[in-house]
């Protein structure tokens, strides 16, 4: 496979004639919203080494020429980009209709580190992301590993990656990863472990079970003026009061 086949891949399941309505490249957060009322969010990179590709509005561009901007070495335009995929794929109706699960309050705490804890013990674990939680509930019951772009005392650098990553049963990949373009060459390092891409970035999109992952732990925003705020004001790290946290699992496929 080439590294850009991931996106291609994820391009292609969008149709065609659907135009993007507004967006919103925020500090912390990046937005697209199409003209049928859907949101996407992805994590803003603020790191335009380059020039865009794309130098006009993207209001009224059709959806499909805007996620092809994931493809960007610009990472701000990229993560437009896949701000605009996920707002395909990450729909609510789209994704109940694909089997995605919610939060139910019924069946406890579901989120993917509190599922995967249970398979974690006594193995090697890596978080390529620093997750908070991760680090809480998982050191106590696995070997965790944790790798960071700007490590913090414990952690691994992420140029550590290509040493450790093949050696791990279990990891988590944060979805930022496909604004940067790490995305293909950490999902090959991973191939001998379950993988599992986390957060808002994250297309819950089938296809993705092609390249690898195990599992798909995104986001689906429920608020859309909420969402509107999140990524303009650009402080708030945690998308949680504009949508739901939800799962999609290869296993879980019929």
């Amino acid at each position: 496979m080439q590294p850009f086949d991931i996106y291609d891949a994820l391009i292609e399941g969008l149709p065609a004639g659907l135009q993007v309505k507004s967006y919103i490249n925020g500090k912390i957060w990046t937005m697209a919203e199409t003209d049928e009322g859907a949101y996407g969010l992805a994590m803003t990179y603020d790191a335009a080494s380059i020039p865009p590709s794309w130098r006009e509005d993207y209001v009224g561009m059709d959806l499909r020429d805007l996620a092809a901007l994931s493809k960007s070495w610009n990472f701000p335009e990229a993560a437009i980009g896949m701000a605009a995929i996920n707002a395909w794929y990450n729909k609510r109706e789209r994704a109940e209709a694909r089997g995605v699960l919610f939060p139910d309050p019924l069946r406890g705490v579901q989120d993917a580190f509190s599922v995967y804890l249970s398979r974690a013990e006594g193995k090697k674990v890596a978080t390529v992301g620093s997750f908070e939680k991760a680090m809480r509930v998982y050191r106590p019951v696995c070997e965790l590993t944790v790798l960071e772009r700007r490590p913090r005392p414990g952690e691994y650098p992420d140029s550590a990656c290509e040493y450790l990553l093949p050696e791990q049963d279990i990891v988590f990949l944060t979805g930022s990863a496909f604004v940067n373009k790490t995305m293909p060459r950490l999902l090959e390092l991973c191939r001998g472990a379950e993988t599992i891409l986390l957060g808002p970035t994250v297309p819950l999109a089938p296809q993705l079970f092609d390249f690898g992952v195990d599992c798909l732990a995104g986001f689906v925003v429920t608020e859309p003026e909420a969402c509107r705020r999140l990524a303009a004001t650009g402080y708030e790290l945690s998308p949680s009061p504009v949508g739901k946290r939800v799962r999609l699992s290869k296993e879980d496929l019929p």
